[in-house]
């Protein structure tokens, strides 16, 4: 499915359906300290009924699975969570196709509500009241981010200069260190409860990077069959010539926790 946004790639289209092979191969990578994080804050574990929106492949209920909770995934590509159902075989996972913004679980149905990679997608006026109605009392809603640091590891900077070459409104580029934006749609009914930002390194094979760069949304989900051809050559010579066969990349990660108040 075709998604537009004049706020992200300059309104060009984009499908992570198109991508989701990749996406599924590629794109399970946060470490073990990303999860110790989560389970740190007493979230996703123990009983929990949990609903993971914009699950994307399942990433995040499958590796947070063995710590107990109850989990439902939502995503509005159904490429995706045929991913995520086959990757989960053997769980007690129940995932769904839906936008965000129009979850329809009855009240006070979960005790927590992530957002992993996924939370500037959405339209933030129309799920912040869905979110407080689904959400139990002192629910909590938590959000994650981790992305690449361009300025800071030369490999990352050099794959993602060859992204922009290739698709130069991509809007992804250029990531600094900064913590996760809460807009005023959810001021009235969340407390911001705890945020953190810290540095992570990501170990990787030069195949792993080559795929984790192609299942981003400036090269898999929105460039034509031949573009991503010309970029994959490119980008395989380029890791050739400067990356060893493994390596660690330098990333951050973001955390925002938001506490319902009924």
């Amino acid at each position: 499915m075709n998604i537009t946004d004049k706020n992200i790639d300059g309104g060009r289209a984009f499908d992570w359906g198109r991508t989701s092979a990749d996406y599924a191969r590629f794109r399970d990578i946060y470490p073990q300290e990303f999860y110790d994080k989560i389970i740190g804050r007493n979230l996703c574990r123990d009983g929990q009924k949990v609903l993971d929106i914009g699950t994307g492949t399942g990433v995040l209920p499958r590796n947070l699975y063995r710590y107990g909770a109850d989990w439902t995934g939502t995503d509005i590509s159904r490429e995706q969570i045929e991913q995520a159902k086959n990757l989960s075989e053997g769980m007690e996972i129940t995932y769904f196709v839906t936008a965000a913004e129009k979850l329809d679980f009855p009240e006070n149905s979960f005790d927590v509500v992530t957002a992993c990679q996924c939370f500037f997608y959405f339209d933030h006026e129309k799920i912040a009241p869905v979110l407080y109605r689904m959400l139990k009392s002192d629910g909590r809603f938590l959000i994650l981010y981790m992305a690449w640091l361009p300025f800071e590891d030369k490999i990352a900077g050099e794959s993602e200069r060859l992204v922009l070459q290739y698709n130069p409104v991509w809007s992804g580029a250029g990531e600094t260190i900064h913590p996760i934006v809460i807009p005023e749609a959810y001021q009235e009914k969340f407390d911001l409860v705890y945020r953190e930002e810290s540095s992570i390194k990501v170990h990787f094979t030069r195949e792993g990077w080559h795929g984790r760069i192609k299942a981003c949304r400036g090269i898999g989900a929105s460039l034509a069959e031949t573009e991503i051809t010309a970029w994959e050559q490119e980008h395989r010579k380029l890791l050739a010539e400067m990356a060893p066969e493994e390596f660690d990349i330098q990333h951050y990660m973001a955390i925002a926790e938001l506490r319902v108040v009924k």
